[in-house]
């Protein structure tokens, strides 16, 4: 059997209703396929459906929440600056284990300046301060694997 025919046997079964297929040739060849078995869950919209009661329905009365708290916390968080990662990587908080950190908590950084050092496939890439700034929270570990985009540093 060749790669056509291969080609041609997949394409007739994702075409078809089966799930399934298994072949065994006389020359010792076996094929087995199976589709993405994956079903798909339709939840109809009950929201326009109609219900009648036949007793009138007493609600309990909610007191609304205030959200002055809710206010107050989004604001601190949005003056704050986040330096982020910019690759996906380990992160290291000083040049060497022996060595003292680039930064830490209360130290007053400048756009420019080295704050710590993500390795990505063996490659030591220094992440410098994009904003003038102290140092108020370090967000990740050290020696910690972080994504594309993590918050490593706030200033303010």
């Amino acid at each position: 059997m060749d790669y056509k025919d291969i080609k041609k046997l997949m394409d007739d079964m994702g075409n078809s209703k089966l799930d399934s297929l298994e072949i065994e040739f006389p020359e010792g060849i076996k094929i087995k396929m199976k589709k993405n078995m994956t079903k798909e869950v339709i939840i109809p919209d009950l929201r326009e459906s109609v219900i009648e009661a036949s007793a009138p329905m007493t609600v309990p009365a909610v007191k609304p929440k205030t959200e002055n708290s809710v206010v107050k916390v989004e604001k601190e968080e949005e003056s704050y600056k986040i330096i982020k990662s910019p690759m996906v990587g380990t992160f290291y908080a000083s040049s060497a284990p022996d060595k003292e950190p680039f930064v830490k908590v209360g130290d007053k950084v400048h756009k420019g300046q080295v704050v710590c050092i993500v390795e990505a496939m063996k490659l030591m890439n220094e992440i410098e301060s994009e904003f003038d700034g102290e140092v108020v929270e370090i967000c990740v570990n050290n020696e910690e694997v972080v994504d594309f985009g993590k918050p490593l540093f706030k200033l303010k």
